[in-house]
């Protein structure tokens, strides 16, 4: 599943496949949609890299959504979006959100 750790106010979360590979993500973004809460989120490496003077400012870090459910146990997990609609729709919306958050002309959005 998934461990928290805060790091200078960024907030990363250590993420389990299947296979039991572990990989590290940043959150970039966290919304409650109809009442289901969803995180967007990069892998560490990419942050690391975005965080680089070298890294051009135009070039786009992929993200990962996911959805969090709550496991036969009660305890909380994120888990990916299976259905299309549903993932569109959250897509959709963190689109939106970090498009907003570019600041393409030097003017706030």
């Amino acid at each position: 599943m998934a461990e928290n750790e805060q790091e200078n106010e960024r907030e990363f979360f250590t993420l389990v496949d299947d296979e039991g590979t572990e990989t590290e993500f940043e959150l970039i973004g966290k919304a409650e949609i109809k009442g289901v809460t969803y995180y967007a989120m990069i892998p560490a490496e990419d942050s690391v890299r975005a965080e680089d003077a070298s890294f051009p400012d135009d070039e786009f870090c992929e993200y990962v959504i996911l959805r969090e459910d709550i496991d036969e146990d009660g305890e909380e997990m994120l888990v990916t979006i299976d259905d299309d609609d549903e993932f569109d729709d959250v897509a959709d919306y963190f689109d939106n959100l970090f498009s907003e958050e570019i600041d393409y002309d030097g003017e706030n959005s």
